[in-house]
């Protein structure tokens, strides 16, 4: 009869790793263009990466003097998630602004 048998003790065993490595962190990149508002811009910032008005304000105008601002830095799956979602906003709203990542 495949039932429980009383009779039958297991052991369970597990290890836990000590040494648990942190991941790889990205930084997520918006790049200038001539086309994209820098409103558009403030609130991208504001909306996607949840910083301040101040803050976004920051970090647009670095965008707009330099050529590229440093939005957030993040684990590669939420990066990766980040720049498709500045890609789509972007294009929905006809800005072909660019988005990318670099390793932190």
């Amino acid at each position: 009869m495949g039932g429980i048998s009383p009779d039958v003790k297991e052991k369970v065993k597990s290890k836990t790793r000590k040494n648990l490595a942190e991941p790889p962190m990205f930084k997520v990149l918006l790049h200038n263009d001539d086309y994209t508002t820098m409103e558009f811009v403030v609130e991208l910032l504001m909306g996607v990466f949840h910083k301040s008005f101040e803050d976004a304000t920051r970090i647009m105008l670095n965008v707009h003097k330099t050529g590229y601002g440093v939005c957030g830095i993040y684990t590669y799956e939420i990066a990766e998630t980040k720049v498709e979602t500045v890609y789509q906003l972007a294009s929905e709203s006809g800005f072909p602004l660019k988005s990318s990542i670099e390793k932190a």
